[in-house]
């Protein structure tokens, strides 16, 4: 009997279990069987390992073989396996030393050629394999730097099986075209062996998007997203077609400071799990921005799919902004199913194959017309909508998502006086100052922005000024303020003192927050001038 052992890495969602592969060679009529719990996709491994040792030159094992994951308990699925699978049926033939592959943590697809492919979530991958004590990792070319990422771990990229062996059993290393499917790997990333602490992808002079110097006008919606993006508050824009919601919408990620580095690894975790890492871009270091269009499917947005889940619109905007246009046109089951992330910061999917924790702390984005036909106005002019229907339109946005949403601003049409370009260079500034007085404030507590800390730590360790809460209780008694509306008050005015430089928020800061929170057209203006005394 022959036994070999080798390792690599089952995702459940964006967190990595790291598997063992084990291979057991038995006399007996020649059969391969694979257990452990694989899906659909790991099953076909079987064909595919056998075509791949083949075309590589090596022979295949003409004998009882049986192929394990384990834990066996632990669903595992995709083509990510092949790789390790082939490694230890190898070893197991003696084919390749079995103390070589025994530290190695090995993720790859393998083509009928002996081809080793990239596949999803290598990142998620490598993180679980480093903290498990894994520092040699086996990957697909095309997918070494994204790998290389992890600080303290051995990345060997290569193109072929029959590379991988000549590497493992010291004989020459063929040369080997690369794959014309998979793409040409990172030119910074031509070497085999890439010690992953020695990489260190930056971005020089980071391309921030669309620029808020675009907009013309619209001086109380600029102002809203300024606050928005110091304090990470949700954002309502209500008004009619071309007004410019969308286009404000677009530029408001450009107001948000770089992630820090843990941060981009959380973020290109999840794109990597859902193979939308841009080419040539390990590193998603700047905030992502995702616009699902409003007949978005419920899977699409929260997650899931067939099987075990995949991260949808609320994960792939972790850390950056979800922009729902349209809103009252998404169906309402859809709106509400976006109250919990809100609240928590991630979201919760239960199948039967199992259940996922994905992250989803977004910043969102809502826009919407007046009405159905968008020319509704406070005189009705030119609206051929019922009260009836404005009344059904306006109510698919429930009170119970609105209440989560701190900031609501009227977007009005843009008058001809208004349109003046104005350098945004002002807001971006006056966003980081702002962030770096709420985390200097914050040092010693797990929260980095205002909209991240409890009400509770909002009523007793950071207090208001005296007496700057009178019309805010006044609302709560009256009734059109919940308990949850007054933390999200709270959490605005200070972020609207930290933009002005104050230490806390006084009577102006908390009535701004307030004007905000009601949605008056012209709540901002009223409050005497801009934010921070900037013209």
């Amino acid at each position: 009997m022959a036994f070999a052992r080798t390792c690599s890495v089952a995702l459940l969602g964006v967190d990595g279990v790291v598997v063992e592969v084990q291979a057991d060679l038995e006399p007996g009529v020649a059969a391969f069987t694979l257990v452990g719990l694989p899906d659909k996709a790991l099953s076909e491994a079987r064909d595919r390992v056998r075509a791949a040792v083949v075309n590589s030159g090596e022979s295949w094992p003409q004998r009882k073989l049986t192929v394990g994951l384990s834990p066996a308990s632990v669903p595992k699925s995709g083509s990510g396996f092949d790789l390790a699978v082939a490694c230890a049926v190898l070893a197991a033939a003696e084919r390749l030393p079995p103390t070589a592959i025994a530290d190695l943590l090995v993720i790859g697809e393998l083509g009928l050629d002996g081809r080793v492919r990239p596949v999803r979530g290598v990142l998620p991958s490598v993180l679980a394999a480093a903290e498990a004590g894994y520092r040699q990792v086996v990957v697909a070319e095309q997918t070494a730097a994204e790998a290389a990422l992890v600080p303290g771990v051995s990345v060997l990229g290569v193109r072929s099986l029959r590379q991988l062996i000549a590497l493992l059993t010291d004989a020459p290393v063929p040369e080997e075209p690369p794959d014309p499917v998979a793409g040409s790997p990172d030119p910074l990333m031509s070497g085999l062996l890439l010690p992953g602490a020695a990489v260190r992808r930056t971005t020089a002079d980071p391309q921030y998007g669309p620029d808020l110097a675009d907009v013309a006008g619209q001086e109380e919606a600029r102002q809203a997203l300024e606050i928005a993006a110091a304090g990470a508050h949700h954002l309502y824009l209500k008004g009619p077609p071309g007004a410019g919601k969308t286009m404000l919408a677009e530029r408001l990620p450009g107001l948000l400071p770089p992630l820090t580095r843990t941060e981009a690894l959380e973020v290109t975790a999840v794109h990597s799990v859902a193979g939308l890492l841009p080419p040539g871009r390990p590193l998603v270091d700047l905030p992502p921005y995702c616009a699902p269009h409003h007949s978005t499917t419920m899977p699409a947005i929260i997650g899931g799919g067939s099987g075990l889940p995949r991260p949808g619109a609320v994960s792939l905007a972790h850390r950056g902004v979800l922009f729902l246009d349209e809103a009252p046109e998404f169906p309402v089951r859809v709106l509400d199913a976006l109250r919990q992330p809100l609240e928590s910061g991630e979201v919760m999917i239960a199948r039967s194959a199992g259940s996922l924790r994905l992250p989803a702390k977004f910043l969102l984005c809502l826009a919407a017309n007046p009405c159905p036909c968008g020319r509704h106005s406070r005189r009705g002019e030119g609206c051929d909508c019922t009260p009836t229907m404005v009344s059904r339109y306006q109510a698919r946005l429930s009170g119970p998502l609105l209440d989560r949403v701190d900031l609501r601003v009227q977007v009005e049409p843009v008058t001809r006086a208004a349109l003046l370009e104005r350098d945004s260079s002002a807001e971006r500034t006056a966003v980081v100052a702002a962030r770096e007085r709420a985390a200097a404030r914050l040092t010693g507590t797990p929260w980095r922005t205002n909209a991240e800390v409890p009400g509770r730590e909002l009523r007793t360790r950071w207090r208001p000024t005296e007496g700057s809460l009178a019309e805010a209780e006044r609302e709560m008694e009256r009734g059109q303020l919940t308990a949850r509306g007054l933390d999200r008050v709270l959490r605005v005015a200070w972020t609207v003192a930290d933009l002005a430089g104050r230490d806390a928020p006084g009577p102006a800061e908390v009535w701004r927050a307030l004007a905000l929170r009601r949605g008056f057209p012209s709540g901002v203006r009223a409050l005497g001038g801009p934010l921070g005394g900037r013209p």
